[in-house]
C-alpha cells in the first residue's frame, strides 16, 4: 500500500493575500436605537455620533469644584481637630477650674463635627485657633493664642480664653496658675 500524502494545499489566488491590496468589506452603519438588540459586532462598522458634551461638561465642572473644595478644607479640619494642640487644650480646659465652674463636667467640642478656626502652624511658630466646647452647664468659644520667638525656642501661650453664650469673657491663663501648656506638646523639640 502507498503510504498516504499529506492534503494538497489550496494555492488559488482568491485564497491569498496580498499584502498591497486590502481585503475589501462593505461597511454596515452603526445601529439607530430603535433597530433592536445586536447580535453580531463587527470591527470595521461605522462609528456612532457622538453626541456634544459640552454643555454638560460646563454644567457639572462648577459641582465638582466645589466638591473638591469642600473636602479639601474638611480634611484640612480634620487635621487641626485631631493634632496634639486641640487635644492638649481639651484637657487643659477639662483640668480648670474656671472651665469646670462655666462649663461643668464632660467638656468636649460643642458639635458633633468640629470646626477648628484660624492658623495652626507649627513649624512657623503660629498658633492661633478658636473652636467651640460644651459642658454639662453651657456651651462657649475657646481661643488659643502661642507663639515660638525662636527657632528652637519654647512656645508661649499669649492667650487662652473662653467666651460663653452670653458674652462674658473668661481669662483661662492668669498669673496664679502657671502656664498648663510649658513642657507639653507645645514645645519646640532641641
Amino acid at each position: 500500500m502507498p503510504p498516504r500524502l499529506l492534503p494538497r494545499i489550496c494555492t488559488t489566488s482568491r485564497f491569498i493575500r496580498h499584502p498591497l491590496r486590502p481585503h475589501r468589506r462593505t461597511l454596515i452603519a452603526a445601529p439607530s436605537p430603535n433597530d433592536g438588540p445586536l447580535l453580531s459586532r463587527r470591527s470595521d462598522r461605522a462609528l456612532p455620533e457622538v453626541p456634544s458634551s459640552r454643555k454638560l461638561w460646563l454644567r457639572t465642572l462648577p459641582i465638582f469644584l466645589s466638591i473638591i473644595t469642600l473636602s479639601t478644607f474638611a480634611i484640612f479640619n480634620y487635621q487641626k481637630a485631631s493634632s496634639s494642640i486641640v487635644n492638649a487644650t481639651l484637657y487643659a480646659l477639662r483640668t480648670s477650674e474656671a472651665g469646670k465652674r462655666e462649663l461643668g463636667e464632660q467638656i468636649y467640642f460643642r458639635d458633633k463635627f468640629p470646626w477648628i478656626w484660624g492658623e495652626m502652624n507649627q513649624l512657623h511658630g503660629k498658633i492661633d485657633i478658636s473652636f467651640g466646647v460644651k459642658g454639662t452647664k453651657g456651651k462657649g468659644m475657646m481661643r488659643f493664642k502661642s507663639v515660638r520667638k525662636t527657632r528652637m525656642g519654647f512656645f508661649e501661650t499669649l492667650e487662652w480664653s473662653l467666651e460663653m453664650e452670653d458674652g462674658r469673657k473668661l481669662q483661662l491663663l492668669d498669673e496664679v496658675r502657671d502656664d498648663p501648656f510649658k513642657h507639653t506638646a507645645l514645645q519646640a523639640q532641641s
